[in-house]
């Protein structure tokens, strides 16, 4: 579980990065994701500034993090409130 250096490359500039030796394969992962959402907002729009398109990717992954968020914030509330009808319907059993 130590810490290694390497350097990922994103929208061609490279940065050096300390990572978990666990975490390097995701996080070469997500340069590549990176990389490749970069390089389709280039081929499709008139966006040659890297800047703007790095931009537009963190857009892209931030709004899909927060999709899923809210998906998982819904599925505790459903979970929560089946866990609340349950202990009612217990409550409601055993004070017969």
């Amino acid at each position: 579980m130590g810490e290694i250096s390497i350097k990922i490359s994103i929208a061609d500039r490279i940065y050096p990065l300390k990572v978990a030796t666990e975490e390097e394969e995701i996080v070469r992962r997500a340069a590549k994701v990176i990389n490749e959402r970069i390089k389709d907002y280039q081929e499709n729009y008139a966006v040659r500034d890297k800047q703007d398109l790095l931009s537009m990717a963190l857009l892209h992954y931030a709004t899909a993090a927060l999709r899923v968020e809210s998906k998982v914030q819904d599925q505790d509330t459903a979970v929560t409130e089946k866990i609340e009808e349950l202990d009612n319907l217990l409550n409601d059993f055993f004070s017969k």
